[in-house]
């Protein structure tokens, strides 16, 4: 196969991104363009702040990616950028630019699914891995991916076909992803944005069996995505018969503010809300220093109870579906509690249990350049009238 060099660029949510990958293998530049300080003091992402700051960054962050990568705009040999799904104004600004590179270079331009360029940026680490030390990795199907991030919650069914994978949602979160409820919990002890990182910090701190969080109920089927009763995301009656494996984090999230409201923390949150705001980059001794025994252990339960779901169901899909081989990406997979559950569990079960590395786990463009290289092979290219699409899905 001949070698590509693609520049990829990301702007779904709120980091503005781009890298230069060679042959959707060799990672030859990575730079990304970070927002939290811009969304912090509201507490989350506000989506026309994002839109701005990726105006912003796009073209200076292009030209660092390039610049490291020592190529310039005319020696790469294709475009690649995020379609889908995120938001759409931060969408639209990383299309518009890369559709005009296009145009004016006379490059290839291809779209990408945001959810399978973090099934690529698995890929891309084995791939640096299998480089460094010149094993021969091979990964068997079907592979199951779960993409677990701020954003999203889904499990894919992965087959190969040819260079390219095919995907089948057999899972998706039916409200909150559990990043939003990492960030949402946060906030709502003081603890600031983005949450997932300081829990994970906080958690081993803390007792994670003193609160008990009963399971998510789920007692219907999902009627999202549906039309006349039939699954049309995977398209096709025979889905009907297909078990799914759903996710719902709103009821663990309200079951901590009420645990709040009845140990009367309120006082306590707000006065470390107040003390943690007035440092720019709180270290853990600050955040250990603000926290009693009780809100330590309300953090590790709620942790444990958001990584006992997510395994004990993803576990569970891989076993109705025989799976051989198990992905778990996206900015949650950063969790170590996360990983290490992953890890102790699947070896029991001999389910080997792939993650990208931490840098590779969060938003990156890097992961888009890596998806776009089966589509080059394929010359599966996007016309110029390709728009954003907020809810694309992943097929």
């Amino acid at each position: 196969m001949p070698d590509a060099y693609i520049l990829g660029i990301e702007s779904s949510c709120d980091e503005t991104a781009a890298a230069v990958v060679r042959s959707g293998e060799q990672l030859i530049s990575n730079v990304v363009a970070s927002q939290i300080a811009t969304h912090q003091p509201y507490g989350g992402v506000v989506p026309e702040l994002a839109s701005r700051e990726h105006l912003r960054a796009i073209v200076p962050v292009v030209r660092q990616a390039l610049a490291e990568a020592k190529h310039t705009y005319d020696s790469v040999d294709a475009i690649a950028v995020t379609q889908g799904p995120g938001l759409a104004g931060s969408l639209l600004v990383g299309i518009s630019y890369a559709k005009a590179l296009a145009f004016a270079l006379d490059k290839p331009l291809i779209a990408i699914n945001h959810l399978e360029g973090h099934i690529h940026a698995v890929l891309l680490d084995l791939s640096q891995n299998r480089e460094r030390q010149k094993g021969n990795l091979q990964i068997e199907f079907p592979v199951l991916a779960l993409v677990v991030s701020g954003g999203h919650t889904h499990l894919y069914l992965a087959t190969q076909n040819g260079e390219s994978w095919t995907y089948e949602n057999i899972g998706h979160t039916r409200d909150d992803a559990a990043g939003e409820a990492f960030d949402k919990v946060a906030k709502l002890l003081g603890l600031g944005y983005p949450g997932g990182p300081v829990i994970d910090r906080l958690s081993v701190h803390g007792d994670p069996k003193a609160v008990k969080f009963p399971p998510a109920q789920i007692k219907h089927r999902d009627r999202r995505g549906r039309k006349d009763g039939r699954a049309v995301e995977s398209g096709g009656d025979s889905d009907e018969a297909r078990p799914r494996f759903d996710f719902s984090y709103s009821g663990i999230k309200t079951a901590t503010l009420r645990y709040v409201e009845t140990h009367d923390m309120r006082a306590a949150i707000e006065t470390r809300r107040q003390v943690l705001v007035e440092l720019t980059k709180p270290k853990l001794e600050d955040y250990l220093a603000q926290c009693d025994k009780p809100t330590l252990d309300l953090i590790a339960s709620f942790q444990r109870a958001i990584v006992e779901d997510l395994v004990g169901k993803t576990l569970t899909a891989a076993r109705a579906y025989d799976v051989a081989t198990l992905f778990v990406t996206g900015g949650v997979a950063a969790n170590q509690e996360l990983r290490q559950t992953f890890e102790r569990e699947g070896a029991k079960e001999g389910l080997p249990v792939y993650f990208p590395s931490r840098p590779l786990s969060t938003d990156n463009a890097a992961m888009i350049a890596a998806a776009a290289y089966p589509k080059f092979l394929a010359k599966d290219f996007a016309p110029m009238d390709f728009s954003a699409e907020a809810g694309l899905v992943l097929r």
